[in-house]
């Protein structure tokens, strides 16, 4: 296995920084070299050697190469040397925004998966390429959205959602053609469920922050059903160990695994999980999502009381559903099993209480 060679993107981001230690632990003798934006160089080396500390046996097995996704060979004179040695590729870095601009996810989204695929087809040894998708490339699909399902006539809610959408149609294709791939789509990741860390806060953070300026008794405007109407949400540590075991599994390539609950609390739930997890009495305000919005992009200041940007409101009125069937059979004897969100929650509310500073803007 002598310069064998797995090519990262996505680090140092959320995902990325405990996926990469991972998939070094069950590919031994593989070095990981990681495809870093200059901005990133300085927190990629920090988080690089913390995980060398954490993990001596990983010791010399990272390399950071500066270069970017969105330009022609990665934006590296030295990928084309590198392609002869990568036999996997985890290809996680995305604009990871709801409010992202249709210029800047078309770029990152789109362009740099493209960028992705072409450096993939001059990789003669290649194994595997391992693509993070997302759940939400569903769009507003009413009903039931499985692992199978891509392409339906959807209509999408933001940019997010339609170019990560159009990102994997790019990468659907060349796995028709014949390439290795295999695909994971998350629902929304929250912090890890043992301890509650996170880099970023958005999905359900949105309401634990808000609730948590307020006194005993906090006032939540709410959109919608929120009895009917359902929350996916995953912790980071489920998806990663799920991701990590998948990819070193042979059978995974030419699939697609939504890893998401299959049984997720409706809204009204999770408000009345985050009541009991903050010490805090919940008064539910009804707001058409029209108004809502609204007052969110054009009240000054309202976005940054609030702490929520108008993009996340529309998933708290979301009509879809997700199928995990695939996921579940693939992970089935392996002893990854997803955390009840209620079990784990106490810990997310701990964390934003101790940290609450920590940003909800994406790495791009």
């Amino acid at each position: 296995m002598a310069n064998e060679a797995i090519l990262f993107t996505g680090f140092p981001g959320f995902l990325g920084s405990e996926l990469l230690p991972r998939v070094l632990a069950r590919a031994p003798g593989r070095r990981a070299v990681c495809l870093v934006q200059g901005k990133f160089s300085e927190l990629a080396r920090r988080r690089a050697k913390e995980i060398e500390r954490r993990q001596p046996e990983l010791e010399g097995r990272i390399e950071l190469l500066e270069g970017d996704i969105t330009q022609t060979g990665l934006g590296s004179p030295h990928t084309t040397a590198l392609a002869g040695e990568v036999v996997e590729i985890e290809h996680l870095a995305a604009a990871y925004d709801l409010s992202v601009t249709r210029e800047l996810g078309e770029r990152v989204n789109v362009e740099g998966t493209r960028q992705v695929l072409a450096f993939a087809e001059k990789c003669p040894r290649l194994e595997a390429v391992h693509y993070v998708s997302t759940c939400y490339v569903s769009g507003r699909y009413p009903g039931r959205f499985g692992e199978s399902d891509l392409e339906k006539g959807q209509a999408f809610n933001n940019h997010y959602e339609e170019t990560k959408y159009r990102a994997e149609v790019l990468v659907q294709e060349a796995m028709r053609r014949g390439m290795p791939i295999a695909i994971y789509r998350p629902a929304i990741v929250v912090g890890d469920s043992a301890t509650g860390a996170t880099q970023k806060y958005d999905g359900p953070y949105y309401v634990i922050r808000w609730v948590l300026k307020q006194g005993q008794l906090a006032v939540l405007p709410v959109v919608g059903d929120p009895k009917a109407v359902r929350l996916n949400v995953v912790p980071r540590d489920f998806v990663v160990q799920a991701i990590a075991h998948l990819s070193g599994d042979p059978r995974s390539r030419g699939q697609v695994f939504q890893l998401a609950d299959p049984d997720p609390l409706t809204i009204d739930e999770i408000i009345s999980e985050v009541a009991r997890a903050s010490g805090r009495r919940i008064l539910r305000i009804p707001l058409p999502l029209a108004l809502a919005k609204g007052a969110i992009d054009f009240v000054p200041f309202l976005e940054r009381l609030l702490g929520i940007p108008s993009a996340a409101v529309d998933y708290f009125v979301s009509p879809t559903t997700y199928g995990t069937d695939n996921a579940a059979a693939h992970l089935r004897g392996s002893g990854i099993e997803l955390p009840r969100f209620r079990d784990y929650l106490p810990r997310l509310v701990e964390y934003v209480r101790a940290n609450p500073d920590v940003p909800s803007a994406a790495m791009v």
